[in-house]
């Protein structure tokens, strides 16, 4: 699979990379990649619903990415009468 976006020469660039790296190193990657998607969708939350709390802001980011039915019965949050 090749990026739309991106110049044949960079990518290549890129998965050599990412082929040197160790396993631990491509994990750490991941984590640090997640943990900024996370906070981008934070701050969306954020700009739709300012008046939001902690709690609420933090159900809304975790209903991105469980299901509607477990959100109900584990959380006590609809994201579809809620939102996300």
């Amino acid at each position: 699979m090749t990026a739309n976006d991106t110049h044949p020469s960079i990518e290549q660039f890129q998965i050599e990379g990412y082929r040197k790296m160790t396993p631990a190193q491509k994990l750490a990657l991941v984590s640090r990649l997640t943990a900024a998607v996370h906070q981008l969708a934070l701050v969306d939350i954020r700009r739709r619903h300012p008046n939001a709390g902690e709690r609420e802001q933090r159900l809304r980011l975790v209903s991105r990415w469980i299901d509607a039915a477990t959100m109900r019965r584990l959380l006590d949050w609809d994201p579809d009468v809620m939102g996300y």
